[in-house]
C-alpha cells in the first residue's frame, strides 16, 4: 500500500491534505423510487423480491427490488458468489446507481449496493483519485489521517498576508476561506453542500485552493527571476566581419524580416552575461534551423561551444545534415551524438567534444547523458521543447562546468556559469500560458513563413469513404507527387479497434498495384514505425526522400523534421485520436514544396455513428485554421497546459487546481502579488512554497 500512495505523491502530511476529491457520491439520504427522475443518481433502500442469472443475451445478474412506491431492476455483468448472497430474495438492501427507464421499467445498471441496517453518513462520500491498487476505503482513511497530522504540526496555518488576503476578497466579491477550512469542507462537504459547485469547482474553497496554488507557482517564478539575475554566463559578442556574417552570405537564400528580427533579440542576449532563457517559436516549417545555426555562429565565433538538441534520431540527423551543409565550408567542427552509435564512432564523437574539436555538438539525449564532458559548453539549444521532460531540459543546463581558465573572458570572481538557452518550438505556446509558466522566459516569434510556401488545403473525409481517399493517391502518384498515410498504432490492438499501420501498408501496396509513376514504374509503399532498428528507419527515410518510395505509411515518427517537398497529400487515419497540435505538425509535413498540398483527415464514427465532442473540436480547428497560435489557443483549451508543456513527461503536472483560462483573475492577483510577498514577508514566501512544491519548484524554473 505504501508504494501505491508513494506513486500517488503522497508522502508528507502536506500530500494528504492536498489530495482532494475527483467527486462525491451522496450516501447521506434515501429517496423513492417514484420521486427519483430518469438520469439521476439515486439511493434506495428495498425488498429483494427476484434474484436470478440468466444467459441471454449473455450471462448476468438480474435482481428486483421494491421499495413500497415502485420496482428497480438491477442488472450485473460481473457479479461473485457471496454479492449473490447479499442480493438474495428476502434481503433488505441499500441501492445507489444512476436511473435508467426503459422496456422494462426502471432499471440501474452495476449499482453499489450493501445490507440495509445501520447508520447513513452524515457528510458526502468522497471519491478519491486512486490506482487499482488502492481501495477507496484505504485511502479515505489515509487521507483523513495526513489531513489530521498536518493540522497538528501547524502546516495549514496561513502563509498569505492579510493585505493580499484582503485584494483577492476583492477580486472574488466574497471573503476568502482560510486554508485550514477549506480543506476540511472538501474533503467532508455537508450533505446540503452544492455537488454542482464542487466538482466545477466554483466554490469558495476551491477558490482558496487555486489562489493558493497559483500563488505557489508565481512566487517561484519570482525567485527564479532574481536567482537567474544573480547567474552568470558567458557574454558572447557579435563580431563584425564574423562567422555570423559569413554564414549569412553563404546561404543560399535571403532570411524573411521575421527571421532577421528574432536574430537580433537572440544576439542582444548573447552579448550579456546573464544566461539566456529563451523561446524561439514558429509555425511548422517558418525556418527556426537556420536561426539556430546563426546562433550557434556567435557563440563558436566567441570561442565556445554548442549543443543542439532534438527529440528524435531523425529530426537530429536533418539538423545534422543542414548544419554540415552550412557550417563545414566555414571550417567548424560538428559532431553527433546518439544513444544508437557504434562503440568506436561514438568514442571519438566523445574526445572531440571534451577537447573542444567539436564546436557544434547535434544529437538527441544522449547529449545530455553523465559520459559527456563538454570542454566550453556555452549555448544549449532544445529543438521541439514540448517533446522534452523537464527533468531533461534542467540537465542540459548543468552541463556547464567550472569555467575554464583559458575561457574567454574568465574571472575567479564570478560564481560557476551556466549556458545560455535557447529552446525552438513549432507548437506556438498561448500568451496566457506564456504568462503562466514561463514569467521569466524571453519569447521570439517568427510570424512569416518563407516564400514559395502554398498553404494545405485540409479536408475531413468519413472513413467510409477510404476507397475514394486511395483513388486520389494513385492520381498523385501519376502525376509524380508522394503521399503520407499516419496510423495511430503499428499492430492490431485488442483495446483500441483501429486501422493499423501493418494492415494499411498491405491494403494500399494491394489496392495500387496497377498504378504506373511517370516514369512507368510501379508504386512502392514503403512501411515505417518506432520499433524498426535506426538503420532501417533511415533507410526507407532516405528511399522517401529521394522519391524512390511514393507511399510512406507511417506511425506519428514522421511527426516532426521530415521535410520532402515533393509530398503532396497527408491522409491521417483516425484523426479523431490524435491530439489538436500533433494533427498540426503532421499537416506541416506537407506543402513544402510549389504544388498545391492537401491533408485528409480520416475519422471514425462510433457504434452511434458519432465522434465525441473533444475529438470534434480538433477536427473543427483543423478545418477553420492553419495558424498556429490560434491551434494552439484551441489546444490549451481542450487538453490543458500540462501535456502542452511537456510537464506530463517528468511526472509532474505543474497546476493540479488552477485552470489558465477560467482563473485568469486569481492569476493576475498572484502575479501581482507574489514579488511583493517574496520582497516583504521571505519567511512566509518560503513557507508557501515548501507547502505547494517541495521539490517541483525545480520544474518551474527550467
Amino acid at each position: 500500500m505504501q508504494k501505491a500512495l508513494r506513486k500517488l505523491g503522497l508522502v508528507r502530511p502536506m500530500d494528504f491534505a492536498l489530495h482532494v476529491p475527483l467527486r462525491y457520491e451522496d450516501e447521506t439520504r434515501i429517496v423513492k423510487l417514484r420521486d427519483a427522475r430518469p438520469g439521476e443518481v439515486a439511493q434506495i433502500e428495498g425488498v429483494v423480491t427476484a434474484s436470478e442469472v440468466t444467459f441471454r443475451p449473455r450471462r448476468q445478474l438480474l435482481v428486483s427490488v421494491h421499495d413500497g412506491s415502485d420496482t428497480v431492476t438491477a442488472r450485473f455483468f460481473n457479479f461473485y458468489p457471496n454479492q449473490q448472497k447479499t442480493l438474495a430474495e428476502g434481503n433488505r438492501v441499500l441501492l445507489r446507481g444512476e436511473i435508467k427507464h426503459g422496456l422494462m421499467g426502471a432499471t440501474m445498471l452495476h449499482p453499489s449496493f450493501r445490507a440495509a441496517g445501520g447508520e447513513l453518513p452524515d457528510a458526502l462520500t468522497p471519491i478519491y483519485p486512486s490506482s487499482g491498487k488502492l481501495p477507496q476505503a484505504y485511502l479515505r482513511r489515509a487521507v483523513l489521517n495526513g489531513l489530521q497530522q498536518a493540522q497538528t504540526a501547524g502546516l495549514l496555518q496561513e502563509t498569505i498576508p492579510a493585505d493580499a488576503l484582503h485584494d483577492l476578497h476583492s477580486q472574488l466579491h466574497q471573503p476568502p476561506w482560510p486554508l485550514q477550512q477549506a480543506l476540511h469542507y472538501l474533503h467532508h462537504p455537508a450533505p446540503d453542500a452544492s455537488v454542482a459547485a464542487l466538482q466545477d469547482h466554483s466554490h469558495p474553497a476551491w477558490l482558496r485552493l487555486k489562489a493558493e496554488e497559483l500563488l505557489a507557482q508565481q512566487l517561484s517564478q519570482a525567485q527564479s527571476r532574481l536567482e537567474r539575475e544573480q547567474r552568470h554566463a558567458p557574454a558572447l559578442p557579435l563580431r563584425t566581419g564574423g562567422l555570423h556574417e559569413k554564414l549569412l552570405a553563404a546561404l543560399p537564400f535571403a532570411l524573411t524580416q521575421a527571421q532577421r528580427r528574432v536574430c537580433e533579440e537572440i544576439a542582444r542576449d548573447l552579448q550579456r552575461s546573464i544566461p539566456m532563457h529563451r523561446l524561439l517559436q514558429g509555425d511548422v516549417g517558418s525556418g527556426k534551423t537556420v536561426v539556430a545555426a546563426l546562433a550557434a555562429a556567435i557563440c563558436i565565433d566567441a570561442g565556445w561551444q554548442c549543443a543542439l538538441m532534438a527529440p528524435t534520431e531523425i529530426l537530429a540527423e536533418q539538423h545534422f545534415k543542414k548544419l554540415l551543409d552550412w557550417l563545414t565550408p566555414l571550417h567548424v567542427g560538428v559532431a553527433w551524438l546518439t544513444g544508437s552509435q557504434k562503440t568506436k564512432e561514438r568514442r571519438e564523437m566523445l574526445e572531440h567534444i571534451a577537447s573542444g574539436q567539436a564546436q557544434l555538438i547535434v544529437g538527441t539525449h544522449a547529449v545530455i547523458q553523465d559520459k559527456v564532458q563538454f570542454h566550453k559548453l556555452a549555448l544549449a539549444i532544445i529543438d521541439e521543447q514540448h517533446r522534452f521532460g523537464v527533468e531533461q531540459r534542467l540537465a542540459l543546463r548543468q552541463k556547464m562546468a567550472a569555467l575554464p581558465e583559458d575561457a574567454p573572458s574568465a574571472n575567479t570572481q564570478l560564481p560557476q556559469q551556466e549556458p545560455h538557452l535557447l529552446m525552438m518550438s513549432a507548437t506556438p505556446i498561448p500568451r496566457t500560458l506564456a504568462m503562466s509558466y514561463y514569467a521569466d522566459l524571453h519569447v521570439s516569434t517568427i510570424d512569416e513563413l518563407p516564400p514559395g510556401r502554398t498553404p494545405v488545403l485540409t479536408k475531413l473525409i468519413c472513413q467510409q469513404r477510404r476507397d475514394a481517399v486511395i483513388e486520389r493517391i494513385g492520381q498523385q502518384i501519376s502525376a509524380g507527387r508522394q503521399v503520407y498515410w499516419v496510423c495511430p498504432l503499428i499492430e492490431e490492438s485488442e483495446a483500441l479497434d483501429l486501422q493499423n499501420a501493418t494492415q494499411t501498408w498491405a491494403d494500399l501496396q494491394e489496392a495500387l498495384h496497377g498504378v504506373r509513376t511517370p516514369q512507368g514504374e510501379p508504386v512502392q509503399v514503403a512501411l515505417l514505425h518506432s520499433r524498426l532498428p535506426v538503420a532501417e528507419k533511415k533507410s526507407i527515410m532516405d528511399a522517401f526522400v529521394h522519391n524512390h518510395t511514393q507511399v510512406l505509411v507511417s506511425t506519428t515518427v514522421i511527426e516532426v523534421g521530415v521535410d520532402v517537398p515533393n509530398a503532396s497529400l497527408m491522409v491521417i487515419e483516425h484523426a479523431e485520436r490524435f491530439g489538436l497540435s500533433q494533427l498540426h505538425q503532421l499537416r506541416g509535413r506537407v506543402g513544402r514544396g510549389s504544388a498545391a498540398s492537401v491533408c485528409v483527415l480520416l475519422y471514425a464514427t462510433n457504434d452511434a455513428g458519432r465522434v465525441s465532442d473533444t475529438a470534434k473540436d480538433r477536427l473543427r480547428a483543423m478545418i477553420e485554421t492553419s495558424d498556429g497560435f490560434e491551434i494552439a489557443r484551441r489546444d490549451l483549451a481542450i487538453r490543458g497546459p500540462g501535456e502542452l508543456l511537456g510537464a506530463r513527461q517528468s511526472g509532474t503536472p505543474l497546476l493540479r487546481f488552477a485552470d489558465l483560462e477560467e482563473d485568469a483573475l486569481l492569476l493576475d492577483w498572484a502575479s501581482r502579488w507574489a514579488p511583493r510577498i517574496l520582497r516583504q514577508h521571505p519567511q512566509l514566501a518560503q513557507r508557501h512554497l515548501d507547502r505547494w512544491l517541495s521539490s517541483k519548484a525545480e520544474f518551474l524554473k527550467a
